[in-house]
């Protein structure tokens, strides 16, 4: 008999959420605008701490009007993490610009500061800086924002912070996705909350925000009739998803708790295995653990990656890879890559060694549990095989 499912990451519902999706049909604001969306971008500025924000539907859109906003067009550089979901730099294509990839550092797995002073430093040389730095805040993990942020600001370059998975993360008590001039959020289902889908964009500049807002309802001109000067995009939130977010938005506390308790679990119960090394939390913050991470040394723990992956697929447990770095995908080949140092590119290593465990908020104690018996068991097949082995060899 099949075992039950036990997913990565699924959203987890309070089962208030109802009560503002009646009141929008009860008012008929059903459509891309309404007192829900007011409220939220209203309620989300106020929780990260920003001046301004515009709810969208996802976090790839607020990507792209970002872009737009920073006049980002064809020909153009722009500087991401290599070590990211493909939404990421999809935006840097759909605007015709180049898209250069940036490395990993092995504390946060995030964007080397490293790798980007070096790519800055010859952009510079060339006379071609780029116009933007997309910086991807990996699993809930900061990236090191104040070494980052000193190399943008040395060369004048903006910062777009992708705070898709991390929403709910602090660097040095400062909300993540506040620390370029624009930050994204997603309420995909699988992040910490959820609008069913949907994204966010928020900067401290109020007149960027205004004209993201127009550009994300389609460019409609103040004009009687139907007029359009620019490209639009259909790009705004719905009223209804709204209303869920306002209600997700209240839980996000409880959500980032439950998430950290998973991940303290299990660490406690799976960092004595030899080879196991947890992502790690950066001094001076605290991640949301949208996903427990870790990496796999194989020597030491002879077993693989793919076994641990097997072994999890046969119990019906859902568990994955690390992204695999942008400057590897079919897509992007043959773009520009610079690595964290020379013969070191922490994101191919990590992408080779990682391993993502289900964390969901609404996972049991029970359904954990198991996860950690898989996962042990994984690496006392292997010993207990190893150990017939030598026997064997010993007795011939």
């Amino acid at each position: 008999m099949t075992k039950p499912r036990i997913n990565l990451s699924l959203a987890h519902l309070t089962g208030k959420e109802q009560k503002y999706i009646n009141e929008a049909f009860e008012t008929n604001w059903v459509a891309p605008a309404g007192p829900n969306i007011d409220a939220f971008e209203k309620e989300f500025a106020e929780t990260v701490g920003a001046k301004a924000a515009v709810a969208v539907s996802s976090g790839t859109a607020a990507i792209h009007l970002a872009l737009a906003l920073l006049d980002v067009s064809k020909g153009d550089k722009v500087f991401c993490s290599t070590l990211t979901f493909v939404a990421s730099a999809n935006p840097i294509l759909y605007q015709g610009a180049d898209p250069v990839f940036i490395d990993s550092e092995p504390e946060s797995w995030n964007m080397s500061p490293n790798a980007l002073k070096c790519a800055m430093e010859e952009a510079a040389l060339e006379d071609d800086l780029p116009k933007a730095v997309i910086v991807v805040n990996l699993y809930g993990q900061c990236s090191k924002m104040d070494e980052i942020s000193s190399i943008c600001d040395l060369y004048g370059v903006p910062i777009i912070e992708d705070a898709a998975e991390s929403l709910g993360s602090t660097y040095k008590g400062k909300a993540s996705g506040t620390f370029g001039e624009f930050g994204i959020y997603s309420f995909n289902g699988n992040k910490i909350i959820t609008t069913s889908g949907g994204g966010m964009l928020v900067s401290d500049d109020s007149e960027a925000i205004n004209r993201a807002r127009f550009l994300a309802s389609q460019a409609r001109d103040p004009a009687p009739h139907y007029q359009h000067t620019v490209v639009g995009y259909n790009y705004r939130l719905s009223n209804l998803l709204a209303g869920v977010g306002r209600t997700q938005l209240q839980v996000l506390g409880s959500r980032v708790k439950a998430r950290r308790r998973i991940f303290e679990l299990y660490f406690h119960a799976l960092a004595d295995l030899p080879g196991v090394r947890f992502m790690q939390e950066l001094k001076d913050t605290e991640s949301n653990r949208w996903l427990t991470t870790l990496s796999i040394n194989e020597e030491e723990a002879e077993v693989t990656v793919n076994q641990l992956l097997e072994a999890f697929q046969k119990e019906n447990i859902e568990a994955r890879p690390v992204w695999k770095p942008l400057h590897l995908q079919p897509l992007f080949k043959g773009v520009s890559y610079y690595s964290h140092k020379e013969n070191t590119h922490v994101a191919e290593h990590l992408f080779t060694t990682g391993i993502c465990l289900p964390s969901g908020s609404g996972l049991t104690g029970e359904e954990q549990l198991r996860v950690i018996k898989c996962f042990r068991d994984a690496f006392n097949k292997t010993i207990i095989n190893r150990s017939y082995f030598i026997l064997g060899k010993h007795e011939v």
